[in-house]
């Protein structure tokens, strides 16, 4: 399974992760997107790679890649 975080100096709160995925992804209390899950489940891997290529920022980095 992946993982992967949000940078958070990187975001800037726009929410289009969240538009894409919310099962995974949520705008915190700072305004700043988070990930919600601590692994991402196969069923939703297609939608998190949507999120992380349609980030203006790329601010959702992908923990696997090396």
């Amino acid at each position: 399974m992946k993982k992967i975080k949000v940078n958070k100096d990187a975001c800037i709160g726009c929410g289009m992760c969240q538009s894409i995925c919310e099962e995974v992804f949520q705008i915190g209390d700072d305004g700043f997107a988070e990930v919600i899950v601590d692994e991402i489940p196969e069923n939703l891997e297609e939608e998190v790679m949507d999120a992380l290529e349609s980030c203006p920022t790329e601010a959702i980095v992908d923990n696997d890649e090396k």
